[in-house]
């Protein structure tokens, strides 16, 4: 293996980035879903005035979150060439290392099942908001 096919923890961190960026986007689509809903509410209501409150704060918190997510995911990208450190062989096969990463893979995981779970019920509702437009 040449050293630029070399695995590194740069590489490792800049191959990762895809999660904080993918997380992004789909928090910025989440934003953009909660701002439009907001313009469909009679505000004359009290019930549509608290809930545009509600929408309303968390819109400015998911996408400061989506802001934060894509500039980490640009910083771990931009890791990509950086040079391989000496790592402490006991250290790297320590059980909690192994128990850290088996947690990150569980959560993915896990995250792969929700999305599965709630993109059936997502394409449902879209399905019957089409419908309603015919």
């Amino acid at each position: 293996m040449s050293a630029s096919e070399q695995q590194t923890c740069g590489k490792g961190l800049a191959e990762n980035s895809a999660l904080p960026a993918k997380l992004a986007d789909v928090l910025s689509a989440m934003a953009g879903n909660l701002d439009m809903h907001m313009k469909a509410l009679d505000l004359k209501d009290p019930n549509s005035q608290a809930e545009y409150e509600a929408y309303e704060k968390l819109l400015k918190e998911i996408r400061q979150i989506a802001a934060q997510l894509s500039v980490t995911a640009s910083e771990m990208a931009g890791y990509r060439d950086l040079s391989m450190g000496r790592h402490d062989p006991k250290a790297m096969t320590h059980p909690r290392v192994m128990e850290a990463f088996e947690k990150f893979v569980q959560s993915k995981q896990e995250l792969l099942g929700f999305l599965q779970q709630t993109s059936e019920r997502d394409h449902q509702l879209l399905e019957m908001m089409r419908a309603n437009q015919r």
